[in-house]
């Protein structure tokens, strides 16, 4: 009995200590469950919004790993500048929080040369945003790199931090541009073939010079030097060196931070001669001779880089015209560095024949896809012609209504379908302009344009422009629809209005007032045909007292009613500064359709431009015409044809041809023709200036005016000419070219004009 009580007490005692040593292990673990989560701080941000921020929840372990969880969960938001987490009695999980201050403004100092809305294009903070030391030092590092993309290395940009109520700051950038970083000097070495001057002339980097006041190129930029060393690769694989390289381009700054100096360390190579050349084209059932017309090389010659290219484009494109789309036209170049000649082999991968699935066009907002789709040689359908997709892109370009155009065929439904992608992006087509400037003929003059080439999205075009110049002022006002009825010719109309001092050649003053309708279309990429009606208003006034009679006849008002007809060619280059190519013209007018005027009239002329070498341009021009009255009608002075100044140089406007010698008027012409020779060359000033020297000569003859009988007047045949030297600058202003030019045959009464001066610009 005894026994049994002690063994009944002994388990006793264990279960006890069993229940007092269970209980703080219970109660730990109880400990370590958060219960609840309270937030302190929060000002602008919910609670709530915090706590979903906070990626832990009520019964997620009270322990490190979920406070470390909290923190980086909340500090990754970046809305807090601090966070502490507390465990208070009752396993209450206690979040305090420091808000990062709201940018109620943020303000630019100091800068001068770069505009506000620059700076706030290149920054990602913006008022109302959330301020963090990260995101203003990152600004920050985006304005010093804006700065130095416009050559001010020296540029210092403090921010600072204004503290307003409600948690809320100003941020202000105190800004130092500094001088401009211009490159002082241009440095080669390596190079044996081709002297510093030569290669500096290849590069777009200059040095720094007086004259580049009003460019860019003479400052430092880092995507530049890049751009440069492959434009020395490109100079130097075009003339032969195969094995060239460029072993470095190294930019050091100045002491100063005021200049920088260029150095590339060259490895020119060995210069090497064309060896075979072949075609290796895997296409089946063609035969790969038909394009060996379209290599623009041949064996012997000095290796080319860029006839290759040239020669791939080309053969590409007749591969294209055969229907190949994405056909792959390889080099393969093997040197033999001991004979210094170069192989070429050009590889050709079959591809299919494809055809237009679809043509897709993105980036349009305001044009219409139409407009865009009639610019376009091929249509959904139509086989792939690569040649006619390059036009096409061309065609959408010369719109000028995008900033970009991207047109690139990609992989269709099938094999043997395309779809044509074009990506563009527009830019403005609405233009306000003013113009100054000086001729010896106008004055000074001053102009204002309004215009907008692409109204209402559509393509139309729409100008309202006046000048004012102290022997002219002109009024008008045309609109243009490019497709008429969704057809390929253009169709508009013009309304004028026009006074013109003719007092020092004619003694007279004109006004013209009227209107014209025209239509115009393509014959075809050169040839183009315009029709034209003019109806106006022309009054013969302010006859001096002492003019001549035959002017004094003509004294009043009388109205024209003429058709008129323009066909002209142009292969040209380029239409403000050709250097080869032909322009021709051939104008037509009748005049009798109503009105007071009866007379038929023709132009023909043409202009050729013709490369001699660089920068020496070849020109001669043509032109003559004729002009008749019918019905028994004289032709009146103001439909006439007057020769000298811009036409004739080295005479007066008017200054030859029929006159009246007792007033010295001149009478103006039914027959004329005229001609120009004239050479453009360098003149020792750099590329990039864009100043040219100019010999010529101009020959012409004016004469055969109606109803010229009696007086002391005079009408001949004979020819004048003249001749000269010019200089021009193709300045940012504007063209600018001064003449000066002697006759060397004229009559004694022609009224001669040594300088001719002219300056123009629209900003």
């Amino acid at each position: 009995m005894f026994s049994g009580l002690r063994v009944f007490g002994a388990f006793a005692a264990l279960f006890v200590i069993s229940l007092i040593l269970c209980a703080p292990v219970k109660d730990a673990q109880a400990q370590q469950t958060i219960r609840d989560i309270e937030i302190v701080g929060a000002e602008r941000i919910d609670p709530a919004t915090i706590l979903t921020y906070l990626d832990v929840r009520v019964g997620d372990p009270m322990d490190q790993d979920t406070f470390n969880k909290a923190l980086k969960s909340l500090f990754a938001t970046g809305l807090f500048a601090d966070v502490t987490l507390r465990q208070r009695a009752g396993n209450t999980l206690e979040v305090t929080v420091l808000e990062n201050p709201v940018i109620s403004q943020i303000v630019f100092e100091g800068n001068d040369k770069l505009k506000n809305e620059d700076l706030m294009a290149e920054i990602q903070l913006r008022p109302r945003h959330v301020l963090t030391r990260t995101r203003v030092q990152s600004d920050v590092n985006r304005l010093y790199q804006l700065y130095q993309r416009n050559g001010r290395f020296s540029a210092s940009i403090e921010p600072k931090i204004i503290q307003l109520d409600q948690n809320r700051v100003n941020l202000v950038f105190e800004v130092t541009e500094g001088p401009v970083t211009k490159v002082r000097s241009v440095r080669f070495v390596g190079n044996r073939h081709y002297t510093d001057a030569k290669l500096r002339s290849e590069i777009s980097t200059k040095e720094a010079r007086w004259y580049r006041f009003l460019t860019s190129d003479d400052r430092y930029d880092p995507d530049r030097l890049g751009f440069d060393q492959e434009l020395l690769r490109r100079f130097y694989l075009a003339q032969g060196y195969a094995d060239f390289r460029v072993v470095s381009a190294v930019a050091e700054l100045s002491r100063d931070r005021d200049h920088f100096f260029l150095t590339f360390t060259l490895e020119e190579g060995e210069r090497y001669r064309v060896g075979e050349v072949s075609i290796n084209a895997s296409l089946r059932h063609f035969d790969a001779t038909v394009l060996k017309p379209y290599i623009t090389f041949s064996k012997g010659q000095w290796y080319n880089a860029d006839e290759v290219t040239r020669s791939i484009d080309r053969m590409t494109d007749a591969l294209g015209d055969r229907q190949y789309a994405f056909v792959s036209v390889r080099p393969e170049i093997r040197r033999d560095r001991e004979a210094r000649t170069v192989d070429i082999i050009f590889t050709i991968n079959e591809t299919p024949r494809v055809f237009v699935e679809r043509i897709d066009i993105r980036g349009n907002v305001r044009t219409l896809d139409k407009v865009v789709r009639r610019e376009f040689e091929l249509v959904e359908g139509d086989p792939f012609n690569r040649s006619k997709l390059e036009k096409s892109e061309q065609n959408i370009r010369n719109l000028d209504f995008f900033e970009t155009v991207d047109i690139r065929p990609v992989q269709g439904s099938s094999p043997d379908r395309t779809v044509v992608e074009v990506d563009v992006t527009e830019k403005s087509t609405g233009e306000l302009s003013l113009g100054a400037g000086f001729s010896t003929a106008d004055g000074p003059l001053a102009d204002i344009r309004i215009r907008e080439r692409n109204l209402l999205g559509k393509g139309q075009d729409m100008l309202i422009a006046g000048m004012f110049a102290g022997r002219r002022q002109e009024f008008n006002f045309s609109f243009t629809e490019p497709y008429f009825m969704n057809r390929d010719f253009s169709a508009g109309f013009d309304a004028f209005h026009i006074t013109r001092d003719l007092q020092r050649e004619s003694s007279f003053d004109q006004r013209q007032s009227g209107g014209a309708l025209r239509i115009g279309y393509p014959l075809s990429d050169r040839w183009r045909q315009q029709l034209r009606y003019r109806v106006e208003r022309n009054e013969i006034r302010n006859v001096r007292d002492d003019a001549s009679r035959f002017i004094k006849d003509q004294e009043g008002r009388r109205v024209t009613s003429a058709v008129s007809q323009r066909l002209t060619y142009d292969s040209r280059d380029s239409i403000i500064f050709p250097t080869s190519g032909l322009y021709g013209w051939l104008d037509t007018e009748i005049a009798g359709l109503g009105g007071d005027a009866r007379y038929v009239s023709g132009r023909l002329g043409s202009s050729y431009f013709y490369p001699i070498a660089s920068q020496w341009v070849f020109n001669v021009l043509g032109e003559t015409g004729a002009m008749t009255g019918i019905a028994g009608k004289n032709v009146q002075i103001n439909e006439r044809f007057f020769l000298g100044g811009t036409n004739l140089r080295g005479f007066r406007s008017a200054g030859v041809g029929p006159r009246d010698l007792e007033t010295r008027d001149a009478l103006g012409g039914n027959l004329f023709y005229r001609g120009t020779v004239e050479m453009s060359f360098p003149i020792g000033f750099p590329d990039e200036l864009g100043v040219l020297g100019h010999g010529f000569t101009d020959f012409g003859s004016l004469w055969h005016t109606d109803g010229l009988s009696g007086g002391d007047t005079v009408d001949n045949h004979r020819i004048r000419a003249a001749a000269g030297v010019g200089i021009s600058w193709r300045s940012p202003l504007g063209p600018i070219r001064l003449d000066y030019s002697r006759p060397y045959i004229k009559e004694k009464y022609d009224r001669t004009e040594h300088f001719q001066f002219n300056f123009g610009t629209r900003f």
